[in-house]
């Protein structure tokens, strides 16, 4: 402190000139500090700007979707509809496909008449037929509204939907091939054929991959006249023959199968006693006379060696007395299900060695799959074990073991079994028959026609949901919507050989008849009550495959 003041007495003016420096030096400060804030305050009032912007404009979208912008309407299923036609007689033909693109699935079939319905109120001499000619027709799965109805050919011999770039396929008498667009009904070509006299066809018709380069799948048809059976490709795109007629020979009466190996594919034609394997690439070959080099018609030279080259018999698979063959999906490839009049045989296609045998007798119905373990393939058989009686049995695909059977009482026209997939990885299955306790068995009078849900999560239980005294020419049982909605179809009247008359078309939702339906126990042993088995069915969940 002694020196500061006396250094302040020597030099009074130094101290003065400090001063002002100081207060320059806090003044320059000030203002660049003064600057910084005013920038930053510019800055903040910018970002406070930009997030009210940028939450009136989500505020705006919000808005919009939830009040301006409509959500696309769910259709709306009813539970149950009915669609009849007077004066009209049905063919046996169901195909379930969305043929509206409303997500839900849609029904069409056939019937003849002279007239279409009044809802559209066409006739046949609109289409240049006679009357009365063959209808199909598309009914919306919603509601039972006709979607379109269209006349197709003046009586129907086979028809199939659901073909890609195609529609529905209708094989007609006389001979004609009808493409038919499965959304608006319109007629996309029409071709006649010669298919001879007294024939059959195979069914079903085959898509096989596109052989005239024009960018649509073609398709191939069999048509079977007593020992011989005619081979036709047509184009997919216009109908026109493809190449001339094959003709392979045969030992009687004729089915076939298509079998997928990989990248090759082999249709089996099997008679009573025999069964003979053509691939593909050898069928267009004899219709056309040509060699053609494409991916999916290569062929199998483990099949090639098997295959004698002169009959094209398939030695290792003539057991005697066939009734049908089937298609079994495997680990790695298609087996084969041979069912004769007293056996079952499961073939494996990779070397055609036995799996696996079971004794059935005189199969009723084609096999059906279901799964009756989670994930693991069953198979549905219907055997005759009597005069109206037949026995059930799901069988496992794997071992042949069965996993569970039941016997009922059943008419001779009784529609073929129906599997649902549920969402425990297993099967509902839905059967028809009457079925009548161990040791009250009545013979004296027709069996009822009754429909019955089974699901392995009760093994000894049976719900009765239908009793249907009419004709029923088809049945079908499906989820019309992904996972959710699944329902049964019935197509009832008489048929083309019969007087006509009044022809029903019912959809009806599976959980109505569950809700109402009589349990009945298989056995003594009933674990919940009859209410709380319904409940718990009517719970149940579907899946699709």
């Amino acid at each position: 402190m002694d020196n500061k003041d006396s250094e302040a007495e020597i030099h009074p003016l130094k101290t003065e000139d400090v001063k002002p420096q100081e207060n320059h030096e806090n003044s320059v400060e000030r203002r660049i500090v003064s600057k910084q804030s005013s920038r930053l305050s510019r800055l903040s009032r910018w970002r406070t700007a930009a997030f009210f912007i940028s939450l009136f404009l989500c505020l705006i979208i919000v808005f919009a979707f939830s009040f301006i912008i409509p959500c696309p309407e769910r259709p709306v299923s009813e539970r149950t509809w009915f669609r009849n036609y007077d004066n009209a007689v049905a063919y046996q033909f169901l195909a379930i496909e969305d043929a509206n693109e409303d997500k839900v699935q849609d029904v069409i079939f056939a019937f003849k008449a002279s007239n279409s319905s009044s809802s559209f109120n066409r006739s046949c001499l609109d289409e240049g037929l006679p009357s009365p000619c063959a209808f199909v027709a598309a009914v919306s799965g919603t509601n039972g509204r006709a979607l379109w109805e269209r006349p197709a050919a003046e009586a129907i011999e086979w028809m199939e939907c659901g073909i890609q770039q195609l529609g529905c396929l209708v094989v007609g008498k006389p001979v004609s091939l009808t493409a038919v667009d499965l959304r608006t009904g319109e007629v996309r070509w029409r071709q006649s054929s010669d298919f001879g006299t007294n024939y059959t066809v195979l069914t079903p018709v085959s898509v096989i991959p596109d052989v005239d380069s024009d960018g649509v799948q073609d398709l191939i048809i069999f048509i079977a006249t007593g020992d011989k059976i005619k081979t036709f490709i047509h184009s997919g795109k216009n109908g026109k023959q493809i190449g001339s007629t094959g003709s392979l020979s045969v030992d009687g009466t004729a089915h076939y199968v298509r079998l997928n190996l990989g990248s090759s594919s082999y249709f089996l034609f099997y008679t009573e006693n025999s069964v003979y394997a053509y691939s593909l690439k050898d069928l267009y070959s004899a219709a056309t006379g040509m060699e053609i080099k494409l991916p999916s018609l290569e062929q199998d030279p483990q099949w090639e060696k098997i295959i004698d080259r002169t009959t094209h018999r398939l030695s290792l698979l003539s057991s005697g007395d066939i009734r049908h063959l089937a298609k079994i999906p495997g680990r790695l490839r298609e087996n084969i299900l041979v069912v004769s009049s007293e056996m079952a045989t499961l073939i494996n296609t990779r070397n055609l060695q036995t799996l696996w045998t079971l004794n059935v007798s005189r199969v009723v119905s084609e096999p059906l799959l279901g799964y009756y373990k989670p994930d693991v393939l069953g198979i549905v058989l219907e055997s005759e074990i009597g005069p109206n009686r037949k026995k059930v049995m799901i069988v496992e695909s794997g071992s042949g073991v069965v996993q569970w059977d039941l016997k009922l009482n059943s008419r001779a026209e009784s529609p073929a079994p129906a599997t649902l997939s549920t969402a425990d990885h297993r099967s509902t299955f839905l059967i028809w028959g009457e079925y009548q306790a161990p040791g009250n068995e009545t013979r004296s009078r027709a069996p009822l026609q009754k429909l019955y849900l089974f699901h392995p999560s009760y093994t000894n239980v049976l719900l009765e949901l239908r009793n249907s005294t009419d004709q029923i020419i088809a049945f079908d049982a499906t989820l019309f919507e992904r996972s959710r909605h699944a329902c049964y179809v019935l197509l009832r009247g008489p048929q083309p050989s019969e007087e006509p008359g009044s022809v029903s078309l019912m959809k009806r939702k599976l959980k109505e008849d569950v809700s109402e339906s009589r349990v009945i126990w298989l056995s003594q042993v009933a674990v919940d009550s009859k209410q709380y088995v319904r409940d718990r069915l009517y719970r149940m969940r579907f899946h699709s495959r």
